[in-house]
């Protein structure tokens, strides 16, 4: 029977699908139970045309009749086909294909791991290449199976045993062609996500060029062929031999200009007459010096006269009025308590004076009092 779905319900518990088909103005209820749904190869869903195969039978219950579905493909599609593409729509929409995710493959990897049949020609291939074009990387064989119920499985378990170890700088993983049941382990979405997570980069090689399994969309690379595969992991040695080559040169020349440019300093330096003749150096620093000497000497006197023209005038002036001046007339001052007596009211029968003259001083004693 062939018809379109429409009311698609699976039940969450049972597991049953439950439908109805229709066909331009017929429409039949449908079901499929949980043995024969978990034998399809994509998700029903509303508006997909399918192809039917099973029983018409009486569901009491209802009164109706209803179609009981052994087997399901969709119509004008393979069910592979189309189960790719759904999982590869969810798995996009997720975000496990997003380019900025993905992470730069090393230049010059010291180890590779290669996940994949250790019996296939793909795995010679791989180790052809690596050989002739970077044969110092150390490569690390990881056998698994390439397809079969168990491969899915163990690709993804070996991918996270060599994260988990750090074993390697990158990893391929791959096979080699055949049909799209043969490479259908790559369209696991268990290795979609393993991809996703591990944290050394990872490029895919599946198949031919014409092949892309979800492998391809969610590793850092995709290499159309395992061959190919294993000339982006790794740099040619010609070139990168080449390269050293020209880093050599580069440096010679640096270190030869470094040498060539020290060596003209010494040649000045050694020409100097102060490195020919170190007498004549130390006499002509010795001349300078004495030069300096003269020369400081002479501004140090006029200096000093300056400021003692200065000073002599304000000297005259200070002498002039300096108590010393008044003593030597015959005056004396009368210090009481550390301070001058200017009136006879300020002393009293017994006060202890000191009276100063110009060349010296006498204690007496207030034994009467002037008035």
């Amino acid at each position: 029977m062939v018809g379109e779905i429409s009311n698609f319900n699976r039940h969450y518990k049972s597991g049953h699908m439950y439908l109805s088909l229709k066909d331009g103005g017929a429409l039949i209820k449908a079901v499929m139970i949980k043995t024969a749904a978990e034998k399809l190869r994509f998700t029903p869903r509303d508006g997909l045309r399918v192809i039917c195969r099973g029983r018409v039978s009486l569901y009491e219950r209802d009164g109706a009749y209803q179609l009981y579905i052994d087997d399901m493909q969709p119509d004008g599609v393979g069910a592979l086909a189309l189960s790719f593409e759904q999982l590869c729509e969810r798995l996009r929409a997720e975000g496990l294909f997003d380019e900025s995710k993905k992470r730069p493959i090393p230049k010059y990897p010291g180890r590779i791991a290669v996940i994949t049949s250790a019996g296939g020609a793909a795995l010679q291939d791989i180790l052809s290449v690596l050989r002739r074009r970077f044969p110092i990387t150390q490569v690390i064989v990881c056998p698994v199976d390439v397809q079969g119920a168990n491969a899915a499985s163990q690709v993804v378990n070996m991918l996270d045993s060599v994260n988990r170890q750090g074993a390697a700088d990158v990893i391929i993983v791959g096979r080699g062609g055949g049909a799209v049941e043969e490479i259908w382990a790559f369209n696991d979405e268990r290795l979609a996500y393993a991809l996703r997570r591990s944290k050394i980069p990872v490029i895919s090689a599946v198949g031919h060029e014409t092949d892309f399994t979800v492998c391809d969309f969610a590793a850092d690379l995709r290499a159309p062929t395992p061959t190919a595969a294993a000339e982006l992991a790794t740099p040619s040695a010609l070139e990168t031999a080449a390269l050293l080559n020209r880093l050599r040169q580069r440096v010679s020349a640096a270190v030869l200009g470094q040498i060539a440019a020290r060596r003209a300093v010494l040649t000045a330096l050694t020409v100097r007459r102060s490195l020919s003749s170190p007498r004549f150096f130390i006499e002509s620093r010795a001349a300078r010096l004495e030069s300096t000497r003269r020369r400081l000497s002479s501004s140090m006197l006029r200096l000093s006269e300056r400021k003692w023209k200065r000073l002599a005038p304000l000297a005259a002036k200070l002498d002039a009025i300096s108590p010393l001046k008044l003593l030597s007339r015959g005056y004396a001052a009368a210090v009481k308590d550390g301070r001058i007596v200017t009136s006879a009211k300020e002393l009293i029968i017994g006060d202890k004076l000191n009276l100063r003259f110009a060349d010296g001083q006498v204690e007496c004693e207030v034994s009467e009092q002037a008035h």
